[in-house]
């Protein structure tokens, strides 16, 4: 049985790490085995790419090289995570994906972006989430909670309203993919709606109940970390 796909996907500062803990540990509670992960960086590999990404050292990586180098991280994460996870009925949950590349290069670099989907479905071998959520938020908002920005974080304003932009229409392209909410909302009530659409990927939980039962959780919105 082939497992879930979901990604959390946005801006610097939205709020990414904090929903797919809270939703791990939802999943897990209810008896399925999560892959809790991220890009760049997630396996020796990928951490080794994800330091030339992010140093302030590489102050003077194309964009080129950049795109290429994202989309090296993405084809050995799947490959050695990703795909075998979801092949033994896993969910993974995963802070940034495809989309992430598509608009922080293809958007804030502006790059061609049908040059950079076709490199990272190449890369991936075209394997797309079932579930993106996308929180969304003024960058200067995200931006301004990180006392020390990494490379990516401090290319500057005008490239991060790119790159917000550029999610927002990703999720305009595919609507019925996406979970778009706006990250200055609770972190409880994210989470809420979060969870009311994986139920309905879910099916039957591990308890036998219908995964679309209003009463999934116990108590909603009190999960904690």
């Amino acid at each position: 049985m082939r497992g879930i796909f979901i990604v959390f996907e946005g801006g610097d500062g939205v709020g990414k790490s904090t929903q797919a803990e809270l939703l791990t540990a939802w999943l897990t509670s209810r008896g399925r085995e999560v892959v809790r992960t991220f890009e760049p960086g997630d396996g020796p590999v990928n951490a080794q790419i994800r330091r030339i990404l992010l140093s302030r050292a590489t102050e003077n990586l194309s964009p080129r090289a950049e795109a290429l180098l994202f989309a090296a991280d993405k084809a050995q994460h799947v490959d050695a995570l990703v795909r075998p996870a979801l092949a033994r009925g896993a969910v993974v949950v995963s802070d940034r994906y495809v989309d992430s590349t598509l608009a922080y290069q293809g958007a804030g670099r502006v790059l061609e972006l049908a040059e950079v989907e076709r490199v990272n479905r190449w890369a991936t071998d075209d394997l797309r989430p079932d579930l993106t959520v996308l929180l969304d938020l003024d960058p200067t908002l995200g931006l301004a909670g990180i006392a020390d920005a990494d490379r990516m974080e401090a290319a500057g304003g005008d490239f991060h309203a790119r790159v917000r932009a550029g999610f927002l229409a990703l999720a305009e392209r595919d609507p019925a993919r996406y979970l778009v909410l706006p990250a200055r909302d609770s972190r409880e009530a994210i989470a809420d709606a979060v969870r009311v659409r994986v139920a309905a990927l879910l099916g039957p939980d591990a308890s036998g109940r219908a995964a679309s039962d209003p009463k999934l959780s116990d108590a909603p919105g009190r999960l904690s970390t």
